[in-house]
Formats: structure tokens, sequence, C-alpha cells
């Protein structure tokens, strides 16, 4: 036994058992700590032949002989396998043992897949297909197709062998002679599917994607609550920039300088041309609505501190009428051949900031409808007669004899002053306003960023017709006059792309197309004269004209007509 304590083996266990025993003292251990990556030498205890050499080590490393006991290892479900160490799942790296030391793990995301325009063409695509795969798996006729059943129902995909029994009792000779049977057709499908994919598709007009002319319009403000945009009926294009407002022609490509605002501070947030006159009324963010003669570039009229100092935000013209939404909530309407600075009527009607108007005709109050949409998420339909609220209400439209009116009366305020329709389907601020000019009384509205809804209105009644989920932001319509077509602005978007301008068919509602070039809001949107361009002002400080609608077509003369005075002529 004295030969084993004396060996190697028994100094180590004791050693051991002497470190474990808490009285026992304890053996100086010479321990070095070094840093991360940092070269050392060797310990000057163990000199070696050489002195230079070094090591390079990445922890405290114990360089005595003395055996440690090691700590048993406990596993629990949650530490994962004992032979197979946890990964953490959220790390790339170590799920799939890349090389390499990095600071912090990469987290997995999910990649949310690119979102691309609409295409037209690729919806009426999968609409067919959508529609074979219900025809065959139902083993129907799709909703497309007429509702006549089939005469022998199939499985799908079954092929049916040709009928080599022809004294079968149940077939008839009259299906024998038909090679048109079904079961003489080699193909799996049916009849109603072969019809429906041979039949022609309905041709989509094709719409150029790029537009044709960029235009940099700098300090064109990106708000939601203006309208600095418009195009006049004899192709002047009037945009307003800051505190100056300008005017583009069509014809020779010039630019003029047409007002400017008299204080330093103020610019201007709406441009309106009147319909068949080169005459555009201006308003700023002071509340100053302004009338231009564009040819001579001189004012006309001058309403100062119209709104009580708040912007006017929205103008639209009527034959001779201006009228005007501003912030102060209420719509003022002026004739300029009145040289009164004062309004003839207001109308009150929203409890929020007016962000657009637009009258339904240029035949004046008496002719038209008004259209009103405010920050408070309603559409409100003014009628300045107040002949049909008065219909709806039961009351006479003219007073009586001895009639005196008053601040309370029911007479009073059916003249005008309060709405004949007002909408609240909305859920946002309402600025895209159209009135359809091919079906009368028919008004179409957008909502902004929580609605994200196109709505189409019947005036005459009062009701909705129907409804279009955009997925983003409206910030303007217009209607085509050479197609019963709808353009619309959009801006912010969290499920379609964002800043695109929609072309609508309606009444089908279908896209015709998608136009992407805007980099941020499509704020504003105006017609040519002609009606086949629209040019579009967005955030992005950019006007750009685009070729949308098709061209006027004129009329087709009828030969047989008696005023058609060529055939008398020989």
């Amino acid at each position: 036994m004295s030969s084993l304590k004396n060996s190697s083996f028994g100094k180590r266990l004791r050693a051991s058992h002497d470190a474990s025993n808490e009285n026992s003292p304890r053996r100086k251990r010479r321990r070095i700590d070094l840093k991360l990556n940092q070269d050392v030498p060797l310990s000057p205890s163990k000199k070696a032949s050489s002195s230079s050499t070094t090591v390079l080590l990445t922890a405290a490393t114990d360089i005595t002989n003395t055996p440690v006991r090691r700590q048993k290892i406990r596993y629990s479900g949650e530490s994962g396998d004992r032979f197979v160490p946890s990964r953490d799942t959220g790390s790339i790296r170590a799920s799939y043992s890349l090389q390499g030391d990095v600071e912090s793990p990469i987290t997995v995301k999910t990649i949310t897949s690119q979102r691309f325009p609409p295409d037209p063409v690729r919806e009426q695509a999968n609409d067919l297909y959508k529609s074979i795969l219900r025809s065959e798996l139902s083993a129907c006729s799709p909703s497309r197709l007429p509702t006549t059943p089939s005469p022998s129902p199939r499985r799908v995909l079954t092929y049916n062998t040709p009928m080599t029994t022809p004294h079968d009792p149940n077939i008839s000779p009259e299906h024998l002679n038909n090679p048109f049977d079904v079961s003489y057709q080699a193909s799996p499908v049916q009849n109603e599917t072969r019809s429906l994919i041979s039949q022609p598709r309905p041709q989509i007009r094709k719409v150029d994607r790029a537009p044709y002319r960029c235009l940099d319009a700098p300090d064109l403000s990106d708000d939601f609550y203006t309208n600095l945009v418009d195009w006049s009926s004899s192709g002047i294009l009037g945009v307003g920039l800051g505190g100056t407002v300008f005017l583009w022609r069509a014809d020779n490509l010039s630019v003029s300088q047409l007002c400017s605002v008299a204080s330093p501070k103020d610019e201007y947030s709406s441009v309106a041309w009147m319909k068949t006159e080169n005459t555009v009324a201006v308003g700023t963010y002071d509340g100053h609505i302004t009338i231009y003669d564009a040819v001579a570039q001189q004012p006309i009229r001058s309403y100062r501190n119209a709104h009580d100092g708040k912007r006017v935000g929205c103008l639209s013209w009527t034959s001779s009428i201006i009228s005007s939404g501003s912030r102060d909530h209420s719509v003022q309407h002026h004739d300029i051949r009145d040289p009164s600075s004062c309004p003839f009527k207001t109308s009150i009607g929203h409890k929020q900031e007016v962000c657009g108007i637009k009258w339904s005709g240029d035949g004046g109050p008496d002719k038209a409808l008004l259209a009103s949409g405010g920050n408070d998420n309603k559409v409100c339909v003014w009628d300045l007669r107040g002949s049909k609220r008065a219909q709806i209400l039961g009351v006479p439209t003219l007073p009586k004899p001895g009639f005196v009116p008053s601040p309370g009366n029911l007479m009073e305020k059916i003249s005008g002053d309060m709405p004949l329709y007002k909408f609240h389907q909305h859920k946002a601020a309402v600025k895209g306003l159209a009135w359809d000019p091919h079906i009368s009384g028919l008004l179409a509205s957008g909502g902004g960023q929580r609605d994200r809804c196109i709505r189409f209105w019947n005036t005459t009644n009062g009701t909705m017709l129907n409804e279009i989920d955009t997925g983003s932001q409206v910030c303007n319509l217009l209607w085509s006059t050479n197609s019963h077509e709808l353009v619309s602005t959009h801006g912010y978007s969290t499920t379609t792309v964002p800043n695109q301008i929609c072309v609508w068919k309606y009444p089908t509602l279908t896209m015709v197309s998608s136009l992407v070039g805007h980099t941020q809001c499509v704020q504003y949107v105006a017609l040519n004269p002609n009606g086949d361009t629209i040019v579009t002002g967005g955030g992005d400080q950019t006007l750009r004209f685009w070729s949308v609608f098709p061209g006027r077509t004129p009329p087709a003369k009828n030969e047989d007509s008696v005023l058609n005075h060529d055939k008398l002529i020989r």
C-alpha cells in the first residue's frame, strides 16, 4: 500500500480530497486570467527552450495539475435532448449552424410578398379559372352560363369510353346518331366548361402605364385639405405653388405667373376655373378669395377675410356663382356680378372643416345641386332653392298670404340653409366628390385613410347605390366625359399599392387600369378640355400627365336625315 500512496496516482487522489475539505489548508493555485484574443507568454516556472514562444488563449486557464471535480449536469425536458443541444429557434445562424460570429442573433421575420398594382387582364383570367373550377367540381353550370343542368353529370377527370353496346335498351338511337353526344367525347371536361373556355372574352381597353409628360412643381403642398390644381376649358392649367399661382398653357407649353399673396406668411390653398370662361378663383389660408381674369391677369372681385381668417380649402363654380368651403365649417355662395362682398347665402351643415365641394352642373343654383364633404365624415347635398326639401317635408314651396319669416320658421330653414340630404356612411374625412355627367343625380364620394371606400349615391331619393373598398386613402375623384369611367387617386395604404391612380368602369365597378408613378400621396387630379388626358399632382412635387380615357368621337351622320343637305347636291 505504501507504493500506492507514494505513486503519482495516490498523490493526486490525496490532493483532490484535501481540496474538497473545507478545514484543510488549500494549495495555492497559480491562475492567470487573460483577455479575449490576447497573446501571452507561458508561465515563467515552465520555461521552454525558446522563451519567445506564445499561445493564444480565450478564457481564464488553470495552469496547475490539480484535478478538479467535475460538476454533474442534470438534464430536464425544457433544456432539450442531452446529446442534441438546444438552439435558439429565433436565430437563423443557430438553426442552420451557420459559421461566423455575430454580436446579436438575427431573428426570423416574416417576409411579406411584394405588392404589385392590380392587373385587369390577370384578374379576368383568374375569374375565368375560378368559373372553370366551379363548373368541374360542382358538376353543374356556373353562374355565367345558362342554368340548364348537364345531361349526364360525371365525376371529375373520369374518362368515359364510347358506347360499344348498341343493343343497350337504356340508349336511344338519337344519342347514337348525335356525334356531339357526351358519350363520344374524349375530353374529361364538361360541355359547359368547354363552351366557357371557347366563348370570346370581353376586350379590356389598354391604358398607357407611364405618363407622357412630367413637370416639376416645387412647393406643391402635400395637404389633404387643399385643392391646388385645375384645368380650364381653354386648355390652361392653374397650379398653386406656395404663395404664387402659375398658369401652364398646353398649346405652347409656356408658363406665366398669375398672382402672388400679399402677406409673406400666407399661401394659396385652392384654385378653381369657371366652366366656360377664362376666369379663375383662388383661395388662401387666411380666408381671402380673389377672382382673376386669366387673359388680362387682373383681379375682378376680391372677398377679403371671407371666412374669418380660416383656410379656404375648396372652391366650385356654377354659372357666375362661386361657392367656397372653409375650416370655419361653412359654405359661402358669392355672385361675382354683384359688387357687394357679402355672400347671398351661407350653408352650415358640417361640424368640422369642409374638405370638398362640387356643383352638379353649370346651369346655376336653380338647376344644379351642390355636394359637400367634411372632416366630420359627412356628405351633404344642398338645394339652394329649397323646393325638393319642401316637398319631402310636406311644406308648400310658396308661402301663404300674410306669411312673415322668422329666425325659427321652417320655411326659412328649407330655403337652402339646411342640407337636402346628409349621408353618414363614411368613416373618415370626405374630400373626393364627383357628379356623373352621364346619369343625372348620381354622386360619387371617397373617404380618407380610415374609410378607403368609394360610395355612389342616388340624390333623387337619397339612397346609396353601391360601394368599392379600394384598400387605400381616397384623395380625389373624377368622372370621364367621353366614357362611363371614374378615376380615383390614392394615398396611404396598408393592403394595396400606395399612391396609385385607378380607373373604374361603371356600373360594373371593375378596374380598367392601375397607374403607379407618384412616390407620395396623389392629392390632385384634373381633366383636360378634350376629356382624354388627366393631370395628377402629389406630395412628391411633380405634375404627371396620363392618357387615360378614349378620345372624343364625333357622332355618326344619318344619311337618310332631312337635315343632311349633302344628298341634295347632284
